[in-house]
């Protein structure tokens, strides 16, 4: 048993530096003033998000881009509270500007109501780029001008960006910032390591023809979740030096995180449910080490309990989870420029791998709710 942890912890080392390694390769973007000149279709699926509507369309009214070159595309998914209204009263404050806003009714074909949502969009979808995000996210100012500057620059067609939480004073807020913080820091460590594997859809850009040339997302529609990594595994096989990260401080999309500990897991559950069709293997070594080594964590001293198992051993892979995870959530919180949640980063150290495991089973024999809604295994 000593030999099987010290080989998983040699692997999470080895695994958690690269990613830090990889971090840094990533170069930062920084914005500087290029004519725009990218022509933008913003795609927003949404469903029951009457809370969160007004704030984004504030947000989008806010873009420092030109108007006529985006137009903004929200689809319904049915929604059954007052999202349609909300939209409506926000356009008619919006009558004066050029702002494009086009409300659809999502078209549902498939056993994923946000994919199905996306491909109904994008059939309507005026220009070649399409931007996706979240309706319960803001959007910073220079959003757009951002992408723009980065696609002038490189020969790109699928662009992915930078998501993070606001900040609450809550313990479990700061629990989730630091967990982005670890799926955003082997998002951009991936990609410097040039093994793109992660995404988040609240910010993920790709063309409208390298999306018709992957056929959308044919092969995992049966999937409820999954719209970005699936698409993004897809676009990679087929345009593989054309598949960027933009690491640039003016386009990061904040969203809210979970207001409870049950809605936090049943989100993560709904992530972790599409783990399995990865066809990434970097991927799946990446999302199996982890769970191995939260998975020792608790177990081990159990088992030095009961004499199975030496506690010093378990001490010493503890100090060394502990360091190399602070690592390259540091460096992550640095560019995201949110230290502040490093008050609870003790206290979620130790939480985590309890939450992760317990995430990872449930996920294996049970479905999920999501958006008023039951998804099945």
């Amino acid at each position: 048993m000593v030999l099987i942890a010290i080989i998983i912890t040699v692997f999470y080392l080895i695994l958690i530096a690269s990613f830090a390694l990889g971090f840094d390769k990533a170069k930062e973007f920084l914005l500087n003033e290029v004519a725009p000149k990218t022509k933008f279709s913003i795609v927003i699926p949404f469903r029951n998000e009457a809370k969160n509507l007004a704030h984004l369309l504030d947000s989008i009214y806010k873009l420092n881009y030109p108007k006529p070159l985006f137009e903004v595309i929200l689809v319904d998914d049915n929604s059954e509270d007052e999202s349609l209204n909300i939209i409506n009263e926000k356009i008619k404050d919006f009558i004066n500007s050029e702002l494009n806003i086009l409300v659809i009714q999502n078209e549902r074909h498939t056993n994923s109501p946000k994919k199905d949502a996306i491909t109904t969009a994008i059939k309507k979808a005026k220009h070649e780029w399409i931007i996706t995000t979240d309706a319960d996210c803001m959007l910073p100012e220079f959003w757009l001008n951002s992408f723009d500057a980065f696609i002038q620059k490189t020969d790109t067609v699928c662009v992915a960006g930078p998501v993070a939480y606001h900040d609450e004073n809550t313990f479990l807020n700061r629990f989730q910032i630091l967990d982005i913080f670890s799926l955003q820091g082997a998002t951009i460590g991936g990609f410097g390591l040039k093994r793109p594997f992660l995404c988040n859809g609240a910010n993920f850009a790709y063309t409208k023809t390298a999306f018709n040339s992957v056929h959308g997302f044919e092969g995992n529609t049966e999937i409820s979740s999954g719209d970005d990594i699936f698409l993004l595994e897809k676009i990679v096989k087929i345009y593989p030096e054309s598949v960027h990260y933009l690491k640039c401080e003016t386009a990061i999309v904040r969203t809210a995180s979970q207001p409870s500990w049950n809605a936090l897991i049943q989100q993560r559950v709904r992530w972790a449910a599409k783990t399995s069709a990865y066809n990434n293997w970097f991927g799946k070594i990446t999302g199996l080490v982890v769970f191995l080594m939260n998975f020792l964590l608790i177990l081990a001293p159990l088992l030095a309990i009961v004499g199975l198992f030496n506690f010093k051993i378990w001490v010493y892979i503890l100090v060394i989870k502990l360091n190399i995870d602070f690592l390259l959530l540091y460096k992550t919180s640095a560019f995201f420029n949110q230290r502040r949640a490093f008050r609870s980063f003790l206290t979620s150290f130790c939480v985590y791998p309890f939450f992760s495991v317990y995430v990872a089973f449930i996920a294996l024999f049970k479905g999920y709710r999501w958006k008023g809604r039951v998804f099945r295994k």
